[in-house]
């Protein structure tokens, strides 16, 4: 993709009129054969783009851009004949590469075009540019310098004790490697030494940094000129790599990743891919094109269908009679906005049978609405009918709203993709096409692109929102009848029946319910932080001796490393700026008051515009209340997470964090929070898990777990355990189930990394069934391809076994942590399901309103704490059965704070 998009880039904005794109063969070179240590040491092809490479060539080749190899001769070599022979027939050239070595091809009439890369912007160097870069009188001198400096990327030894600084002085003064070399009498030291010793080797090195004028291979300008590329060879390369954006940007809208044709492809005598019309130039590449297996692309025009206006009360009825006989029906809602709590409905669309679906239109007025609406109420009510859907809360949310309590046992097709691929986009349009090779109406063919001027849902004509809307319950039913055998498939059908399907009620009660906020808590919150900020501002100041913006990271990284001199090795970000992100302060702030300050600064800033002072913007005008929305199929953990507000970011950690929590009150006087907590989840459900004695007797025992762990690493009594002891022994049981190392566990704790790997080798003694279930999960993970929770939810690790070791440590933090995080996860959803059953079968009248990380928060009458409160305590516990006890923390308050 970054290929493909900087050649796009490349046509687009320099409109070449010739090209062609140069590789490298496997095949020894000259300068192989006379020094056996070139690029000998070179890093190995990374894997990806090893297996990229294949796909390149057919990229360059749907261009219609000759590719170039030739036998026994570098790129190099090829591009630099190519220039020289262009150039005398009168051709400007541009050899586009980052490469150093190029510099010596620039003339008048070649260029070097450096392309845009880390964020910095492409560059044009020519003669002008190259000499100033490399301090020299005439470019063939570039050739002097890296013969002296050497390139230890390639295995060019250069001469030893010679860096760039040294290189471009001594050219300066003797013009040349072999002047050099014959005035080294001048020179002085270690530096004569060296140039004498070492003189041979220079020359050689200035040898292989010549870029080879001569390669026996001829400039075809018919060859190389520019033409359209060829439709029927990129189209079904850019659906087989999913390339959507970059297909309509080539193709125009009408581009889908279904939309692949046969193709008929000419060869050379070797099997080689030739354009039509095109001069074929030395290509060594076998098998280039093998075309994905043609798919019809299907739409709306292609498929015969049956969609039908149900806009009387007479067609209505119809469709009510039809629906009150089925087993299941796919419905969907159509709304004038993405906001279930705030919108308006346009019209309901119904499906029983592929091919066949109704559309129900509803007028403005809100009467109205809910006159038609009463009269689908008691099908959608009806709880022995079950209901199918594509993002179903959205649906069950918005319904509430005109006071339909959708009932019946749900298929919600975005959830069942969550279950069968949890790492991928779960959109109704990509599900589509990825699963029916169908390409959906979209929802900017009706309404525009998203923006300040897209339009609503209520302005589109009826018969267009007809066909939108009712392929969407047509097509959602479809995806129903392929995901039900491929739940089958991955033992998924007991998670999303048991717990993501029945959640969904959960989750659309406690959005439609939301929460509370004090808003004069939160504005005199709100001042007392300008005040600190203030005042942090100014020490900052003044430690820095100068005002700048704290909140620019260029600036700020100017004042740390520059004028302060904090860390002399300090990294830069791509694009040549300091980095200053909280992992970088973080491990300064032990050595600097000012960076503690800034972390504090950052701190109270982002606390005061995110929550702050955001929360009262997002009061519902109907409800008074904020209802934040939960997303089910995100983590691919099953971890839920929340936005507007983002609740699960809301700071636990501080002091001043948590005040933000105060905010968060009963709904009247005549209520109170009450919260529930998990306490150290995951730590027992990896002790449950592996099976470990003796972490599971510290917990059959109640004993503090840090302390205990501490106990048995450092082979004392838990009397006998210090703070700092149980310390280093929860950074251990924390750090241990995300993979940490010991330089991990040195630096967060301050210690030499001898004494980290110490602990980290005494907690493995100490607790051997954790060992065992690390070796053991990677090993079922390599075998299988993914590691699964207690309630069979699969994580897919697809690098467990790559060759690159960071991408494959990674894979295997992720197999040590899935199952403990997805337990958990799940352990929650269980809970959350049965407390809301349980509410709901006593009719009592207190609501669940949040779920953030391990905790459950509800608003409960007074005279309901004492009842909830065990319902609440019995169903998290027993979610999941354990060996291991699950402990559970409950308390009561004014405020959610105050719960906690």
């Amino acid at each position: 993709m970054g290929f493909t998009n900087t050649l796009l880039e490349v046509l687009r904005k320099e409109k070449p009129t010739h090209m062609a794109v140069v590789f490298d063969t496997e095949a020894p070179t000259e300068r192989h054969t006379e020094f056996e240590a070139y690029k000998a040491h070179r890093e190995a092809m990374p894997e990806d783009l090893s297996k990229a490479l294949p796909y390149i060539f057919k990229v360059v080749l749907g261009f219609n851009i000759p590719l170039i190899t030739s036998d026994g001769y570098e790129a190099d070599d090829i591009i630099g004949t190519l220039a020289k022979k262009a150039e005398a027939k009168g051709y400007q050239v541009y050899c586009m590469t980052p490469d150093k070595d190029f510099g010596q091809l620039v003339s008048e009439n070649i260029f070097v075009y450096k392309p845009a890369r880390m964020g910095n912007e492409m560059e044009i160097l020519g003669v002008k540019e190259i000499l100033e870069k490399w301090e020299i009188e005439r470019v063939d001198q570039v050739i002097d310098i890296l013969g002296l400096w050497g390139d230890a990327v390639d295995g060019i030894p250069g001469i030893p004790g010679i860096g760039e600084k040294t290189a471009k002085a001594l050219i300066k003064q003797y013009g040349s490697v072999e002047e050099i070399i014959a005035h080294s009498h001048e020179l002085k030291g270690k530096q004569r030494e060296n140039v004498e010793q070492f003189a041979e080797q220079g020359l050689m090195s200035k040898r292989l940094a010549t870029i080879n004028l001569n390669v026996p291979v001829e400039l075809d300008e018919a060859g190389l000129e520019m033409c359209a590329p060829s439709k029927d060879l990129l189209e079904p390369l850019f659906a087989e790599l999913e390339f959507r954006t970059l297909g309509r940007r080539v193709f125009g809208d009408d581009f889908s990743i279904t939309e692949t044709k046969a193709v008929s492809i000419q060869t050379d005598l070797f099997g080689n891919p030739v354009a039509e019309g095109r001069t074929t130039l030395t290509v060594d590449v076998e098998d280039i094109y093998e075309p994905p297996t043609p798919v019809e692309i299907k739409n709306i025009n292609t498929v015969p269908h049956q969609y039908y206006l149900a806009d009387t009360f007479e067609k209505r009825a119809g469709l009510i009679a039809i629906l009150k006989q089925q087993k299941n029906f796919c419905f969907d809602t159509e709304t004038t906005g993405t906001d279930a709590n705030q919108c308006e409905l346009v019209g309901l669309s119904f499906a029983v049978k592929p091919g066949e679906a109704w559309y129900v239109p509803v007028p403005v007025d809100d009467a109205e609405i809910r006159k038609i609406v009463l009269e689908f109420k008691p099908v959608l009510e009806d709880a022995a009918i079950g209901k199918t859907g594509q993002n179903l809360k959205f649906d069950i949310l918005m319904l509430k709203w005109y006071d339909v309590e959708v009932k019946g046992d749900l298929f919600d097709t975005m959830m069942a993709h969550y279950i069968i691929d949890p790492d991928t986009r779960h959109n109704m349009d990509i599900l589509s096409e990825n699963y029916l090779s169908y390409k959906p109406v979209s929802i900017t063919e009706l309404i525009g692109a998203k923006g300040k001027n897209q339009g609503s849902m209520r302005d589109v004509e009826i018969e267009k929102i007809k066909e939108y809307a009712a392929e969407d319950a047509d097509i959602t039913l479809q995806l129903r009848n392929v995901f039900e055998p491929k739940l089958k498939e991955v033992e998924g059908e007991k998670l999303i029946h048991g717990m993501e399907h029945p959640l969904i009620y959960v989750l659309a009660d406690i959005e439609y319910e939301g929460v509370k906020i004090d808003h004069d808590t939160l504005k005199e919150f709100s001042k007392q932080l300008e005040i600190d900020i203030a005042r942090l501002e100014k020490i900052v100041y003044e430690k820095a001796g100068v005002r700048f913006n704290i909140a620019s990271p260029k600036q700020l990284g100017e004042v740390l490393f520059e004028k302060l001199m904090l860390d002399p090795k300090a990294k830069k970000t791509k694009t040549g700026q300091y980095q200053t992100g909280e992992d970088v302060l973080l491990a300064l702030a032990a050595k600097s008051d000012i960076v503690r300050d800034i972390l504090d600064y950052r701190q109270l800033q982002k606390l005061k515009s995110t929550y702050v002072d955001a929360l009262p913007t997002m009061v519902n005008a109907k409800t008074g209340r904020v209802h934040t929305s939960y997303n089910q199929a995100v983590a691919a953990t099953g971890r839920l997470s929340s936005t507007n507000p983002n609740l699960q970011n809301i700071p636990i950690k501080t002091e001043r964090g948590r005040e933000v929590r105060k905010a968060f009150i009963p709904r009247d006087s005549g209520h109170t929070i009450v919260s529930a907590d998990y306490s150290q989840i995951e730590l027992r459900i990896i002790a449950e898990i592996s099976k470990d004695a003796n972490m599971m007797d510290a917990f059959v025992k109640n004993l503090d777990i840090h302390t205990a762990t501490a106990a048995n690493v450092y082979g004392i009594t838990l009397e006998e355990v210090t703070s700092e002891q149980r310390r280093n022994a929860k950074a251990v049981n924390f750090g241990i189930i995300y993979g940490q190392s010991a330089f991990g566990l040195s630096q967060s704790l301050g210690i030499p990394r001898k004494e980290a790997a110490e602990i980290i080798d005494n907690y493995f003694a100490q607790f051997p069934g954790i060992k065992n279930y690390m070796s053991d999960t990677m090993n079922f993970a390599r075998e299988n391809g993914y590691v699964t929770t207690l309630m069979g939810r699969r994580r897919y690790l697809r690098d467990i076994n790559s060759a690159n070791a960071t991408v494959r440590g990674f894979a295997e933090r992720n197999a040590i942590n899935a199952p403990i995080q997805g337990s958990a996860a799940d352990m929650i959803k269980i809970a959350m399901i049965n407390i809301h059953r349980e509410f709901k079968s006593r009719n009592l009248d207190a609501r669940m309103t949040m779920q953030v990380h391990d905790e459950l928060v509800f608003d409960v009458p007074h005279h309901e704490v004492e009842v909830v409160k065990p319902i609440i305590m019995e169903c998290m516990k027993n979610a999941i059965k354990t060996t291991v006890p699950i402990m559970v923390e409950i308390g009561t308050g004014d405020n959610w704070l105050e719960a906690h």
